[in-house]
């Protein structure tokens, strides 16, 4: 039975979809202004695990994920720029442009990463109507006020208002956790639409009833979740920076609407730190990006199974020299499975312990010991074969693609390898060198040994 731990209710739940047989996922996407950083991208690997654990127990996806292209702001107080637009001041482009940009590297940097791609990927630009709609609700019901810069979430209106967060706002002094506005009712009040700034043209900005303006940034989640699966639907993912506003606001502005919950399972990932346990921010300018580590001569997936070795719910610490031990151990899966017999019959007892672990909140760090375990074991190649390819539809390692290809090496390449080895024995090692780099730009890696060299090719 899969069990997943619940933030709203601090504890492991056993899984019980509102449809047999059939999972409601939504998770919240990139705000496109930017390239995503590694640590961005831990939190989509982790859905994907998610995802693949669900398919993996036999059940059907219904996957949403979001493309936040306005109402962003640079603060959480709701004050500041969009950071669409300040993607667009900064890169002298249109919004419009820099969204798509932005859009397309995001989705080439999951493909990179084998993540499943998302059912629908909903812009908030295409759902303004929608939002206005939710926010017309809210004034209705007495939960939405104005201000001079817009429209605004009533927070002590609701009495278990920062129910994920376990925290009672109302006890909080303010500017305890955001800027002080004197305008809100609460410090803690959200924007549900921003006016446009008098004298000041955006190149994002809808007519609304309020006034001209933009969507905040909360009530998109809302509008698109509820449109495309409903509401309540069975799960909601994000990063646990979500948890004390983005995620908050959401099921704040959703019940309060309608009355009924939004989701029944609320799960976050854990940060990416780097340094003294600092977390890898562009606000702070210390990200990197995985167009960064294939520069560096690492494989987009050695990367995903680093992400692997720790639990969703653990921070990790990356290092260029963890990053190199996940290579190391990913090529050396590969090289093993290169001589394995074609698939027939599985490990069951493996099988049954890999099923184990995945169904335990995810527990990728212990399948992955399963794995090595089976590869260690006595059974032949062709069932290590079967039960690794079925392991390999929750780990997303491209096992397929490897599994039982012998690879053969190009005559320039054995050429260049043997010059290398001759200069090597020569203690030439301007040239050696030279040649070793010609052989690791043309995609193969020469490991020496006291007796010869050999020859891999990486990042199969």
């Amino acid at each position: 039975m899969l069990s997943l731990y619940n933030t709203l209710t601090r504890k492991k739940e056993l899984l019980k979809p509102l449809k047999k047989s059939c999972v409601s996922l939504y998770t919240c996407g990139p705000t496109v202004y930017n390239f995503a950083h590694i640590g961005n991208l831990r939190t989509y690997v982790f859905e994907d695990i998610l995802k693949r654990v669900l398919q993996y127990n036999g059940l059907k996806v219904k996957h949403i994920m979001n493309i936040t292209d306005v109402g962003h702001l640079t603060s959480d107080a709701d004050e500041g720029e969009d950071k669409m637009e300040k993607g667009a001041t900064r890169e002298g482009k249109t919004a419009w442009d820099i969204a798509k940009f932005y859009t397309a590297a995001f989705i080439k940097d999951l493909k990179l990463l084998n993540i499943l791609p998302a059912d629908k990927m909903p812009r908030a630009t295409d759902h303004i109507k929608e939002q206005i709609a939710l926010i017309k609700i809210l004034e209705r019901k007495g939960f939405a006020y104005r201000t001079s810069d817009g429209m605004y979430f009533d927070t002590g209106k609701l009495a278990d208002y920062g129910k994920l967060a376990a925290q009672n706002f109302k006890d909080k002094k303010a500017g305890a956790r955001v800027e002080v506005n004197k305008e809100k009712h609460m410090p803690w009040d959200f924007a549900l639409w921003k006016f446009s700034s008098k004298g000041a043209k955006r190149q994002m900005e809808w007519k609304s009833p309020w006034g001209v303006g933009f969507p905040g940034w909360h009530i998109e989640c809302s509008a698109m979740a509820r449109a495309y699966l409903g509401q309540p639907f069975d799960i909601h993912c994000g990063g646990i920076d979500h948890i004390t506003i983005h995620h908050t606001n959401e099921i704040a502005q959703s019940e309060a609407a309608y009355d009924t919950p939004l989701a029944r399972v609320w799960m976050h990932g854990e940060f990416v730190v780097i340094g003294e346990q600092e977390k890898m921010a562009k606000s702070v300018n210390n990200f990197l990006r995985l167009d960064a580590l294939m520069k560096n001569g690492f494989s987009p997936l050695a990367y995903r199974y680093l992400l692997l070795g720790t639990h969703y719910r653990s921070p990790l610490a990356f290092s260029f020299s963890a990053l190199q031990a996940a290579q190391n151990a990913l090529d050396a899966l590969y090289d093993a499975v290169r001589d394995f017999e074609k698939p027939r019959i599985g490990c069951a007892e493996f099988e049954e312990k890999f099923k184990s672990a995945v169904d335990d909140d995810l527990n990728i760090p212990k399948a992955l010991g399963v794995m090595w375990n089976l590869m260690k074991s006595a059974y032949p190649s062709h069932a290590k074969a079967k039960s690794l390819l079925k392991f390999d539809t929750v780990l997303g390692l491209g096992l397929a693609r490897v599994l039982g290809r012998h690879f053969i090496i190009p005559a320039r390449i054995r050429a260049l390898a043997q010059a290398r080895e001759k200069a090597r024995l020569a203690r030439d090692w301007e040239e050696s060198d030279s040649l070793r780099m010609q052989l690791e730009n043309a995609g193969y890696q020469i490991e020496d040994a006291p007796k010869g060299y050999r020859i891999k090719k990486t990042h199969s």
